[in-house]
């Protein structure tokens, strides 16, 4: 995926130590570098602007960029008042900067973060599409990637729940995600080398696909079509396991327990108890393996 921000950087006008406030202060300015500036509160300030380098700036007030197209936001800080700063914009790069704002990142397209943190990303990143992340810290991420598409992301640590739902096309590599309801009524997600804590992991998922990653937490990976894991680890806390889905998984060590997986296999080091009562739904073929 490849992110067009800036065009041409030797082309933008210079604003330096510069200071705004109100509403629209900057509204529809296009190739402007920003360095050393501080946005006060109030509204708006670089709506439907393009070509927009910013550099070490602080944005206080809400919605400063909306209905933007290319910009580089670098070693930048985002304050409690700048909520919801980022929506219906494209071609984002944003580097090494601190977001203290929810609500983040909305209906964009085409976007690149780059050592980011984000301590409050409540109801962020919603119904993006092109998502590059690398080293990005979230916390308090409540609904995070709500309906995104065409994610890739690698180094990502995460602390909130029901994140990544209705999300297709992802890849995830060396990732710590620390969530309930992760992973609901996706299409087409691979995760690498990552590890899951929460319950109901990837519940009404569609080719979800983890390799060589660690799973704690109860009843993980229901109601899933198509699912696979490689070379994967559970942890004490999931059991009742595969229920009603059709799945060819490899756990490297114990299962707690297994119930009800619809088609399939199964192969673990060992699986405490396996249920398979009346309400297995057909086929009822899964083959359940352990090597003890």
């Amino acid at each position: 995926m490849e992110i067009k921000s800036i065009t041409d950087p030797s082309k933008l006008r210079e604003v330096k130590g510069a200071e705004f406030g109100g509403e629209r202060a900057l509204f529809a300015t296009h190739n402007l570098r920003l360095v050393d500036t501080v946005f006060h509160p109030g509204e708006s300030a670089l709506k439907c602007c393009s070509q927009i380098d910013a550099e070490r700036c602080r944005f206080d007030g809400k919605y400063p960029f909306w209905h933007v197209d290319g910009f580089r936001v670098t070693d930048c800080e985002f304050t409690p008042g700048a909520r919801a700063a980022l929506w219906y914009s494209k071609n984002l790069e944003m580097t090494d900067t601190r977001v203290d704002a929810p609500k983040m990142f909305r209906e964009m397209e085409n976007l690149s973060l780059k050592g980011v943190t984000i301590p409050d990303a409540q109801e962020t990143l919603w119904s993006c599409r092109g998502v590059r992340l690398r080293d990005v810290e979230v916390a308090k991420a409540d609904y995070v990637f709500f309906h995104c598409s065409d994610i890739d992301i690698d180094g990502y640590r995460q602390q909130g729940n029901y994140s990544f739902q209705y999300c297709r096309d992802v890849v995830i590599r060396n990732a710590v995600i620390d969530s309930k309801d992760a992973f609901w009524e996706t299409d087409n997600v691979t995760v690498y080398d990552s590890e899951f804590t929460g319950e109901y992991l990837g519940w009404h998922s569609r080719n979800l696909r983890l390799v060589r990653c660690k799973i704690n937490g109860t009843q993980p990976l229901c109601y899933c079509e198509n699912l696979v894991l490689e070379d994967c680890e559970f942890g004490p806390e999931c059991d009742l396991a595969f229920e009603d889905s059709s799945l060819r998984a490899t756990v490297r060590n114990s299962i707690v327990s297994v119930k009800n997986p619809r088609t399939g296999s199964v192969k673990a080091l060992s699986i405490g108890e396996v249920i398979i009562d009346k309400n297995v739904l057909a086929p009822a073929d899964c083959a359940i393996e352990t090597e003890i």
